[in-house]
């Protein structure tokens, strides 16, 4: 509380649903008002988790000791969100710990995170229509919603045709040294010296696939510290070998927030630092997505030769679906594995097929009547899937 408050201003309690939390409140600060600032109804999900659903008899136990006690009160958060793009965050509380949150931050919330009301808040409605001295408004009608049938997306180009001049570096570089703070970025060097075995990233931030002479190798992810994967015996001469990163959210909490993306030291096979790296600066932003043509309306062109086929997955798929009028849907993504979204150029964010989440919420205002255009982007997926707009997120 010491550290936590200054004189003269108002104390929120994190989430101070007791006697005692106000008692210590009281007792730093006898003069200042105080309010519960964070009142939890729900909770965050991470990839790799199931869907928080916090029971619904916590939040109410602690609404009624403040409703009772005549306390101030905020609910956090009363309207689930959603962490468009790459805006999504993480928490680490030790040096090989990652936890990348979800695109959606439904967070169990009373109001959804398209806005529709759920049980958990007409529970709550019931329990502040108690105290208080009025009648509390009706509820407004629902946001309507649109189920979108399913449409197969093509192969549209591969990022491998769409590199940008690199950077040279004698040792790898994070994003951030590159001007670039989210997305992905691709690191590559030949083998000059030892040429397979034991490769070891440190540290790799956040999510990486190795490639050896164009041919995929494996994945390495970076919670667990487990950062080393083995490169086979190959006849080429000097063997290239590849490593590209996607940033999967800056840890925005406790002594870890300072999170650089990408490759934040160097790369050893069998021990040995590897040395002078072709740098590509790959941030998925506005500008990039229109230098490869996925805004002109070729959304639907034939297959590039590098896509199609390509032992390096990482391919842009492209399609479109008709709309009569635009309304709220989720873009089911359960047939693909790894990545991105984009209708009608908006960064829909993240899904994986590791879970829970594989449908991305689309607002109507983002969708258009008429022909709508989605680019997906994925990390591993190598042959076209279908996709389809559903009612809800889960």
């Amino acid at each position: 509380m010491d550290a936590g408050s200054l004189d003269g201003c108002a104390i929120g309690l994190d989430p101070g649903t007791n006697d005692g939390d106000f008692a210590v409140a009281a007792k730093h600060h006898p003069d200042a008002p105080v309010f519960s600032s964070e009142t939890y109804p729900g909770w965050l999900t991470h990839w790799k988790e199931g869907w928080q659903k916090p029971d619904t008899a916590d939040p109410l136990r602690s609404l009624r000791y403040l409703l009772e006690h005549k306390r101030s009160f905020n609910l956090y958060v009363v309207h689930g969100g959603t962490n468009f793009g790459f805006t999504a965050g993480s928490n680490a509380f030790s040096p090989v710990q990652f936890q990348p949150d979800v695109t959606s931050y439904d967070y169990d919330a009373p109001i959804s995170e398209q806005g529709q009301p759920t049980a958990k808040y007409f529970a709550l409605r019931k329990l502040i229509g108690q105290y208080v001295g009025y009648k509390i408004p009706e509820i407004p009608p629902a946001i309507p919603t649109v189920e979108i049938p399913a449409f197969t997306l093509h192969p549209l180009t591969s990022v491998w045709d769409n590199l940008p001049a690199p950077v040279q570096s004698a040792q790898p570089k994070p994003m951030e040294a590159l001007d670039q703070k989210q997305g992905f970025i691709l690191y590559r060097t030949r083998l000059v010296g030892h040429k397979s075995g034991s490769l070891t990233i440190t540290e790799p931030h956040d999510y990486a696939l190795v490639f050896l002479n164009g041919q995929f190798i494996d994945t390495v992810f970076r919670d667990g510290g487990k950062w080393t994967v083995e490169l086979p015996k190959t006849s080429v001469k000097d063997p290239v070998l590849e490593i590209r990163v996607e940033g999967m959210g800056h840890i925005n909490f406790a002594q870890y927030m300072i999170d650089r993306k990408g490759i934040t030291d160097r790369v050893t096979l069998n021990g040995m630092t590897l040395m002078n790296w072709d740098i590509f600066s790959l941030p998925m932003d506005d500008a990039y997505i229109r230098g490869i043509g996925l805004k002109k309306g070729d959304a639907a062109g034939a297959a590039a030769p590098a896509a199609k086929g390509s032992s390096r997955p990482g391919i842009f798929f492209s399609g479109e679906f008709e709309l009569k009028e635009a309304a709220d849907t989720y873009l089911d993504m359960s047939h693909y594995k790894k990545g991105v979204v984009w209708v009608n150029g908006h960064n829909l964010g993240r899904y994986w097929y590791v879970g829970p989440q594989q449908r991305l919420y689309c607002p109507a205002s983002w969708l258009l009547k008429g022909t709508n255009k989605v680019i997906v982007f994925d990390l591993h997926q190598q042959d076209a899937a279908p996709v389809e707009g559903v009612r809800q997120l889960y």
